[in-house]
């Protein structure tokens, strides 16, 4: 894709600069696992993920929202009966993402190089542009020692067509000199497009069920299948 005629490419993290989804899963498999003698996983993983989406409005996305839902439905699972070693376990296990290694996926430091290396002669400012708690999204950046490569993080709630807009308000831009890029297509991706922008789809091997949605083309997508395809 031609790279100069966008003053901003924004860049989500999670899942597109690092893994972040399966050290959730191995979470909530080994929480399974604790309060097995309540019910099946099945069960447990559909009442957990019910219980998010209850969460949401108030909680949000993140750790802190994830390890409070899981503590919920403990109890709601054991119906009350869960004892407050289990709760402990919970939330040693919640406090572990806190701490998980956001190693760059393969190719995203090169590539995040390259750009760099041509932002001056196309005139564009590479920002993260990501959904989450502010600490925790923080703390994940310094880990993955990519935050250099980067003129500026914004950190919001939700990613919705206002956060694009916003977005695009903030840095004096229209919305067609805006490239977002990232793995989810319901969050990275189709708001950007809706409010004019363009975008590239760089799907992950996993994803979060909240995350899932119906994928379409678009004159102003592209998708690729390696992070490393942006600058090709």
């Amino acid at each position: 894709m031609q790279l100069d005629k966008f003053k901003i490419i924004a860049i989500d993290a999670d899942d597109t600069l690092w893994d972040c989804q399966s050290h959730f899963d191995d979470v909530e498999n080994m929480y399974c696992q604790l309060l097995s003698k309540y019910a099946d996983a099945e069960t447990i993983s559909d009442s957990l993920f019910a219980i998010e989406k209850a969460n949401m409005d108030c909680l949000g996305y993140g750790i802190k929202a994830f390890t409070m839902s899981l503590i919920e439905n403990a109890i709601k699972i054991s119906d009350g009966e869960v004892h407050g070693n289990i709760i402990e376990e919970i939330l040693q296990m919640g406090k572990s993402l806190l701490s998980f290694p956001t190693t760059p996926l393969p190719e995203v430091e090169d590539t995040l190089i390259t750009l760099n290396e041509r932002k001056n002669d196309d005139n564009y400012k590479l920002v993260v542009f990501t959904k989450g708690e502010l600490q925790d999204q923080e703390n994940k950046l310094k880990r993955s020692g990519l935050a250099n490569y980067f003129d500026d993080v914004v950190i919001v709630s939700e990613k919705t067509e206002h956060e694009y807009k916003h977005l695009c308000v903030n840095y004096n831009i229209h919305p067609e000199e805006l490239l977002m890029i990232g793995n989810s297509f319901k969050s990275d991706i189709a708001p950007a497009l809706n409010i004019g922008a363009y975008a590239i789809h760089v799907p992950f091997s996993v994803a979060w069920k909240m995350e899932l949605s119906e994928t379409y083309d678009h004159k102003r997508l592209t998708t690729i299948k390696h992070f490393g395809e942006i600058c090709k």
